[in-house]
């Protein structure tokens, strides 16, 4: 019945690599097994968050899953499933994926797997921290024409109180006639493009391994994001910081200094303040690692679908960003391994 796929060698390497016992007291910590209305136990807390791996790996819904799940003896061998087994139903995988959501587990689980990647050499423990920003679509927009001026990326800080104002007081009117939108979302203008959703920022490593995730609504200024990141990275990975100008702020300056972190944000220039050469030398040193923090958001959007909101809400977008971050590390951690 095993039969040498790529799907199955897929399936069997990520077993290898990963302890799913260490993995399984951490969600038992968060996830409230019940029984059955039989009276059985329900399912493990690693199944249900391996299925939900699934869904990211190849792009599919809750129904999908289940039903992809029912026709593919790797996945089920890959879930610890015997072929007579039933598996989890879409109203399953939504509950458990809410639950994880809502107690913020999801940042938990992607430190818990970095650690064991680290250990097995596919991910660095120590060095450069490559951080950048990104939009996450969601289609779940207003069918109205916005009636303020949208925030252009990167100038969100330049609009006027009286724009922000009128942008507030539009979403509560689209929140009482249009239930289907995602009012936790906002507009920002990309490339003079409107987009509605959020704005996900990234720190990664060397290898381009994502260590954290913050995600905000789109019109929040990328500067603005980087004390939440800072906070959900893990101490060994707080040695030294790269980021673009889009960053470069005096109170992220002072933040990471407070923090001993050596800061390598690119410099900015203002009006009638040009870069000197060294600062434009230095920018150029910087700006050859961001390749590292490009591709990595370049390969979720190609492999996963990653520039569309899959939910509603910030919360459960966040879940999203960091889910993508696990399934792409672990499957970009069977390249790197022993690179």
């Amino acid at each position: 019945m095993e039969r040498k796929t790529r799907r199955s060698v897929f399936f069997k390497m990520i077993n290898e690599i990963i302890d799913w016992k260490q993995l399984e007291r951490e969600i038992d910590k968060i996830y409230k097994k019940g029984k059955s209305i039989d009276g059985r136990p329900s399912y493990p807390g690693t199944l249900l968050f391996k299925m939900l791996l699934i869904e990211i790996w190849y792009d599919l819904s809750d129904i999908e899953c289940e039903e992809f799940v029912k026709d593919s003896v790797s996945a089920m061998l890959f879930l610890g499933l015997s072929l007579e087994d039933s598996v989890p139903d879409h109203s399953t995988l939504s509950r458990f994926r809410s639950e994880l959501s809502e107690k913020r587990a999801y940042d938990r689980l992607l430190r818990k797997i970095n650690k064991q990647l680290e250990e097995q050499g596919a991910k660095l423990k120590k060095g450069k921290t490559i951080v950048d920003a990104s939009i996450t679509v969601s289609p779940l927009a207003p069918k109205r024409k916005p009636m303020f001026e949208i925030a252009e990326d990167g100038k969100e800080d330049e609009r006027s109180g009286d724009e922000i104002r009128k942008e507030e007081a539009e979403q509560k009117c689209i929140k009482k006639e249009e239930p289907g939108v995602d009012n936790e979302a906002r507009w920002v203008k990309k490339q003079n493009k409107p987009l509605y959703g959020f704005k996900q920022t990234k720190a990664v490593d060397e290898k381009g391994m994502i260590d954290a995730v913050s995600t905000t609504s789109a019109n929040v200024n990328d500067s603005k994001t980087l004390a939440v990141l800072l906070s959900f990275l893990p101490q060994n990975r707080k040695e030294e910081l790269l980021a673009d100008k889009g960053f470069e702020i005096p109170a992220n300056d002072e933040l990471l200094k407070k923090k001993n972190i050596k800061n390598r944000i690119m410099d900015k220039a203002y009006r009638n303040t040009p870069l000197t050469y060294w600062q434009i030398q230095r920018n150029k040193l910087i700006s050859k690692y961001r390749y590292v923090v490009e591709r990595t958001f370049g390969s979720i959007k190609r492999w996963f679908g990653g520039q569309m909101a899959r939910y509603k809400g910030l919360i459960k977008t966040h879940a999203q960003h960091v889910l993508q971050a696990i399934a792409y590390n672990l499957k970009r951690s069977l390249r790197v391994r022993w690179v």
